[in-house]
């Protein structure tokens, strides 16, 4: 089976594409609004909880992904927080938004490297092709989110969106 997302790296530039057999409206508003994200957001086996969601520009998007699959070994229970500060809205085409790793309280991470991510969807029949581009300060921290599972886990929640999307399109 082919890989389905597609990446390439590029300097301190992360690109992934993915396509989604549904709507170009519908997979928007997958990625923008709560109740949806919270559905499907995260790889398979966490749970994520969203404690503040304003998807206007300067709005803030603030959640917690919570490993809830014991077979996940060392990783169940775990917490990973992040934050997201929305920078431009130009629905349902694209959107732009600083991505951070954070604590509880909202804090930003300075170990965990930042980026400014643009994320555009374009309509090709009716499916829709998804582009992510991460620009991140340095080819190190390209390396560090890459390291850390970042592709794998990616894959695995537009896996579950893959999933969200197709009861939705049958019903």
């Amino acid at each position: 089976m082919q890989e389905k997302l597609k990446t390439k790296v590029e300097g301190s530039v992360l690109q992934m594409e993915w396509t989604f057999d549904a709507p170009r409206e519908m997979v928007f508003a997958a990625f923008t609004e709560k109740e949806h994200l919270e559905a499907w957001w995260g790889p398979e086996g966490w749970q994520t909880e969203i404690t503040t969601f304003d998807f206007v520009e300067g709005g803030i998007w603030h959640y917690c992904m919570r490993c809830e699959d014991p077979n996940q070994g060392e990783f169940f229970g775990m917490e990973s927080w992040g934050k997201a500060i929305f920078r431009q809205i130009d629905a349902p085409q694209s959107y732009a938004h600083a991505d951070y790793f954070s604590d509880a309280s909202g804090a930003i991470s300075e170990e965990l490297p930042g980026s400014e991510n643009v994320t555009t969807f374009e309509a090709v029949g009716d499916r829709t092709r998804v582009v992510f581009r991460s620009d991140f300060k340095t080819e190190e921290a390209v390396k560090q989110v890459l390291e850390m599972g970042m592709k794998e886990g990616f894959t695995s929640q537009l896996h579950r969106l893959d999933q969200w999307l197709a009861q939705r399109t049958v019903s």
